[in-house]
């Protein structure tokens, strides 16, 4: 782990300029296994608006859109946002927009559920602290957030566990553990707002 700032745009462009599909999320068997797991997770309710961070190519926005009556997808990435929105073509439930969350977020608008996929290991301790604040403001009484996080070691700021804790750490007595799982190379976790 590098421990340094959060990661740029800067950095995820370079990454999709390279590779449409730079970490296999359309392509491997684990991402497929996990991302179904996600869904599943999700499934149990009908979500009115969800906001998604760091869609990049839009493999799991494809899966849960039709949980909800609206999903906003971001991404730091103008390439990955391109990909997202081709992806998932005509859905018109689908919202896409450019933001480097937390430090870029929606305003005035209010969440039953956020999406935390693989995002928030790239966040330095102050993005961190930015995103509980956001999501203590942002997220709708009885709404969820959901994270799924690599758990194997990184270069990145932090570590998967390492980042869900200080989350935890920063909001947990607004929200309450739904599900916590242990699989593999991952952890999953979602939260429901008190």
């Amino acid at each position: 782990m590098t421990g340094g700032g959060s990661l740029d745009a800067a950095y995820f462009d370079g990454i999709f300029a390279k590779d449409d599909d730079p970490w296999g999320l359309a392509s491997s068997d684990y991402e497929a296994a996990k991302f179904a797991q996600t869904r599943a997770v999700l499934a149990d309710r009908r979500y009115a608006s969800a906001f998604e961070v760091g869609c990049a190519h839009g493999v799991l926005t494809a899966q849960i859109v039709d949980l909800c009556d609206t999903l906003l997808a971001v991404d730091i990435s103008h390439r990955a946002l391109a990909l997202a929105q081709q992806r998932l073509g005509d859905r018109a439930q689908a919202v896409f927009r450019t933001m480097a969350f937390p430090r870029e977020a929606p305003v005035g608008e209010t969440f039953d559920l956020v999406i935390l996929s693989e995002v928030i290991y790239y966040w330095d301790t102050g993005d961190l602290a930015r995103a509980a604040d956001w999501l203590r403001e942002n997220i709708a009484p009885g709404g969820r957030v959901i994270l799924v996080h690599y758990t194997g070691a990184t270069d990145y700021p932090q570590g998967g566990d390492a980042a869900v804790e200080r989350l935890w750490n920063a909001i947990g007595r607004d929200f309450g553990v739904v599900r916590a799982e242990r699989h593999d190379r991952y952890r999953l976790d979602l939260w429901a707002r008190r």
